[in-house]
C-alpha cells in the first residue's frame, strides 16, 4: 500500500510521521536526480521511483515539478538562511564584517554550485522570477547590511544587487555548463569580486 502523504486533522502520529519522512525522501531524490540530470530530463515518475513512494504521492504532495521545485529550493535556502542568523561564525554573527561577507559568498557559491540546475529552471520559469523569492530579499539585505559597514561610501542596497548578480542561474550554468571552467574557478572569482568590494579605496 502506498504510504500516506497527506496528514488530515486528528490524523495519527504515525501517519504524520509517514508523511514528513515521505516528503524529506521525494525532496532528496529529486535533489539528486536534477543534480546528476538536469531537471528537464527527470519525470515526477522517476523521482518518486528513487524515493520509494508511489507516483501518486508525489503528485498528491507537491501538485507537479514546478511546484517541487520551489520546495526543494525553499528548503536548502532556509538552512542556509539558519547558518546566517543563528550558526557558528564566520557565517554566522560573531565574526568581523569583512570576514562574514566573505563567508556569506563562499556559502552561497557553493550553494549555487550544487542546486544550479534547479535555479536555472526555477529563475526561467517567469520573468523577474529571481527577485521575487523571499530568499533573495534576505541576502540582499544581508550583504548591502555588511557592505553598509565596511563602505559607508558606497550605495549598499544597490551594491548588494550588483555583488549577487553574477549568481544568477543562467551565468553560472553558462560558465559552468556552457564553458566548462571549473567550480573551484568561478568560487575564486567570486570571492575575489567580494574582496575588492570590502577593500576600502
Amino acid at each position: 500500500m502506498e504510504p500516506i502523504d497527506l496528514p488530515v486533522a486528528g490524523a495519527a502520529p504515525r501517519e504524520r510521521a509517514d508523511a514528513a519522512r515521505n516528503r524529506r525522501r521525494i525532496i532528496a531524490a529529486a535533489e539528486r536526480l536534477f543534480a546528476e540530470r538536469g531537471v528537464g530530463n527527470v519525470t515526477m515518475g522517476e523521482v518518486a521511483a528513487a524515493a520509494g513512494v508511489g507516483k501518486a504521492t508525489v503528485f498528491r504532495r507537491f501538485g507537479d515539478k514546478a511546484t517541487l521545485l520551489d520546495e526543494l529550493l525553499g528548503e536548502r535556502e532556509r538552512e542556509l538562511q539558519e547558518a546566517i542568523v543563528r550558526g557558528t561564525p564566520p557565517l554566522g554573527p560573531g565574526a568581523p564584517t569583512r570576514e562574514r561577507l566573505l563567508a556569506f559568498i563562499a556559502a552561497l557559491a557553493a550553494f549555487c554550485e550544487r542546486h544550479r540546475h534547479v535555479l536555472l529552471a526555477s529563475e526561467t520559469s517567469r520573468p523577474g522570477a529571481r527577485y521575487m523569492t523571499g530568499s533573495y530579499v534576505a541576502w540582499q539585505q544581508h550583504v548591502a547590511l555588511l557592505i553598509g559597514e565596511l563602505r559607508p561610501d558606497l550605495d549598499a542596497a544597490v551594491f548588494a544587487d550588483l555583488l549577487l548578480a553574477p549568481f544568477a542561474g543562467e551565468l553560472l550554468a553558462h560558465l559552468r555548463d556552457g564553458r566548462g571552467i571549473p567550480a573551484e574557478r568561478v568560487e575564486a572569482a567570486l570571492a575575489a569580486l567580494a574582496d575588492s568590494a570590502a577593500a576600502r579605496a
